[in-house]
């Protein structure tokens, strides 16, 4: 089984040596994203749910480019800057997924100036018919 990277500049492009994506099979493995506008380069704000809703917007456009959406979800990885920001990351999430949810990981982590939280996950092409939006 082969794998290839998943490239889109509809959301932030690496500035280091990783892809945003990569595929095996249907599987689709999602480099971390945070709240960063794709053509300004620029964090969304200061708050935690327009990073988190920003996040979750690059996600679905890097899905979209494997050729999935964030139905197909299967876990997520969340980092936090300050645990405190918990409620308004976890109020953003629920607005994108119903039941079953991803399983997901959520820890505090140090993350780069301004920036409030960052996202990976692991997608399964095809797998989920639950709602998400961006």
């Amino acid at each position: 089984m082969s794998k290839r990277a998943v490239t889109t500049s509809q959301a932030p492009v690496p500035v280091a040596s990783y892809s945003q994506a990569v595929v095996v099979g249907e599987t689709v493995y999602l480099a971390g994203q945070g709240g960063f506008n794709a053509s300004t380069r620029e964090l969304v704000g200061r708050g935690i749910g327009e990073q988190t809703r920003q996040a979750f917007g690059n996600l679905a456009e890097v899905l979209s480019a494997a050729g999935g959406t964030l139905d197909d979800l299967v876990s997520v990885s969340v980092y936090l800057a300050d645990d405190a920001e918990f409620e308004g990351m976890n109020e953003v999430y629920g607005d994108m997924f119903s039941a079953p949810y991803p399983a997901r990981t959520t820890v505090a982590a140090g993350l780069g100036p301004g920036m409030r939280v960052e996202i990976d996950g692991v997608a399964v092409l095809g797998c989920a018919p639950g709602k998400a939006s961006t």
